[in-house]
């Protein structure tokens, strides 16, 4: 009887270990999954603002369009992790596409070598930034599944380990921009 009780708490003991170092792996995949997203951010930050000045000289009559940009820019700078930058990017993505939508409508600038390359790395940029969102979105579920999971979740709970954010597009983001391109009169 002894034996078998001993057994019983060596392998508890072994499980529990394997348990927490389980979850501490899926923890830190989320951390590193978030700042794959992080870096690919501040890539399209520090992006904008050549794109936009290459583009302001030649249509200065845009200019809600540029400060637009600049806000939701300012904006999804200054925010800090999952909860607050998913809004924030979500509503420079929106101000981007705008902005993306003027230079396409302007051949002569959308032509201009430098406006061309900006919009090619910013392009480049948006689909990393969309596949380091799955990677994270992909391992935030898993850990997050772990942590519900019995008897796995009686381990969770004991050490504190809390559910990930799930990094999700806003509402307005499936909503195509309006553009206005009439010309306004300089009066």
């Amino acid at each position: 009887m002894g034996a078998a009780f001993l057994l019983v708490l060596v392998v508890g003991l072994v499980w529990s270990v394997a348990s927490y170092n389980r979850l501490v792996r899926y923890r830190n995949q989320v951390r590193n999954g978030w700042k794959q997203i992080d870096v690919q951010l501040r890539r399209r930050h520090d992006l904008i603002p050549g794109l936009v000045a290459a583009v302001k000289g030649a249509l200065e009559f845009e200019q809600d369009t540029f400060d637009k940009v600049a806000q939701a820019r300012t904006a999804a700078m200054r925010a800090r992790g999952v909860a607050q930058s998913a809004p924030a990017e979500s509503a420079l993505s929106q101000a981007l596409r705008q902005l993306v939508a003027v230079v396409e409508n302007y051949p002569e600038l959308s032509a201009t070598e430098n406006v061309a390359a900006l919009q090619e790395e910013l392009t480049t940029t948006e689909n990393q930034i969309g596949f380091a969102r799955q990677h994270y979105n992909d391992v935030a579920m898993r850990f997050n599944t772990r942590q519900e999971v019995f008897p796995a979740n009686l381990i969770a709970g004991m050490f504190g380990f809390e559910q990930a954010e799930f990094f999700s597009a806003d509402p307005a983001d499936r909503v195509a921009p309006v553009v206005d391109l009439s010309l306004r009169s300089q009066a």
